[in-house]
């Protein structure tokens, strides 16, 4: 199960900093771009580290502040959750 789950992660990482990487792309050729809100979307489901990278990597939405705080703030709060539950499944009560 927690294979399946570290896989999951990795491949939404690699999904969040291609999409990224897209959406450079299409913006400098003037193509249609993908919805800000599919960005935070991939973020959301586990990617929000390849987001993250891939927004400093491309110099992508590094100017608009809903990324800039945004995409940092989600990473925040899944480092608190899986903190929490980390923590929470893997102590052992005593007695």
């Amino acid at each position: 199960m927690l294979t399946v789950a570290f896989l999951y992660v990795v491949i939404m990482n690699i999904v969040g900093v291609m999409m990224m990487g897209i959406d450079k792309s299409r913006a400098k050729r003037h193509a249609w771009r993908i919805p800000e809100k599919t960005l935070f979307l991939i973020s959301l489901l586990g990617g929000s580290v390849g987001s993250l990278a891939g927004m400093y990597l491309f110099r992508h939405k590094t100017k608009h502040m809903k990324f800039v705080i945004g995409m940092p703030l989600i990473l925040l709060i899944q480092i608190v959750v899986l903190t929490y539950l980390y923590f929470k499944w893997r102590v052992a009560p005593y007695g």
